[in-house]
């Protein structure tokens, strides 16, 4: 079995067609970091780790998460009952469209690590991994629907917290103002100093804010590690 072990909580990942990396990591680490949500919903949560992390940062936190495919599903609500915190971890396997049609809940938080690359790109390939690219592509769950059922689930004070590649920044952040959702802190992610800005940390709101704007860079060189990614992840990493 495949195992990714971190400080306080393992994950297994056999199961899954999506791994852990680098973006679910940063996000769990940098969502909502001068809020303190008692109430968090983790959209398509693959193997559980963003929720995970969550309930290792925010102690007296709930915490739900959704996941369609059947044996991702299985894999994270195994993970979470493995876990330290599995008193206050629950999935739920359903499509987010089926959850927001059906759910009154409001959420002091909402994360989400999104299928965010073009379904286009993949419409005539025969051989693509479906697991895989339901995990990877926007056909299960397009910005438009994450937007809106984050619309209707986020409680008037609450935060949405999402990363997307920065090349689809300005159309995500177009239909988040359709939505009322206005940005209140953008990170812009670079492996290194000369490479090009790959991810955007986006923060969204109902209560417009002024905007927290930065950059973090990971790598100074292969494996060794900026101050500020190392600052940022250190709590959960075995080895930082």
């Amino acid at each position: 079995m495949s195992i990714f072990k971190f400080k306080e909580f393992e994950v297994a990942q056999d199961r899954c067609a999506q791994k852990i990396g680098t973006d679910g990591v940063l996000l769990g680490a940098w969502a909502s970091i001068d809020h303190d949500p008692q109430n968090i919903l983790d959209i398509g949560t693959g193997t559980g780790v963003i929720a995970l992390m969550q309930a290792q940062r925010f102690q007296n936190a709930q915490i739900e998460a959704i996941e369609l495919d059947e044996d991702a599903y299985e894999q994270a609500a195994t993970n979470f009952e493995n876990s330290p915190w599995g008193d206050r971890l629950f999935c739920f396997h359903a499509s987010f469209q089926e959850f927001y049609e059906e759910v009154d809940e409001q959420y002091d938080l909402i994360i989400s690590n999104p299928p965010f690359f073009d379904s286009q790109s993949i419409k005539n390939d025969e051989n693509i991994d479906i697991a895989r690219s339901q995990a990877r592509f926007d056909s299960a769950l397009p910005f438009e629907e994450l937007i809106y059922g984050v619309y209707q689930l986020l409680d008037d004070d609450g935060v949405f917290a999402c990363i997307i590649p920065s090349d689809r920044e300005s159309r995500f952040l177009e239909i988040a103002t359709h939505f009322k959702l206005i940005p209140s802190r953008i990170t812009h992610v670079k492996g290194t100093k000369d490479s090009v800005i790959k991810r955007s940390l986006i923060e969204l709101r109902f209560r417009e804010s002024e905007i927290t704007t930065s950059q973090l860079i990971i790598e100074t060189s292969r494996h060794q590690y900026t101050d500020d990614y190392t600052a940022l992840v250190k709590d959960f990493y075995l080895k930082m």
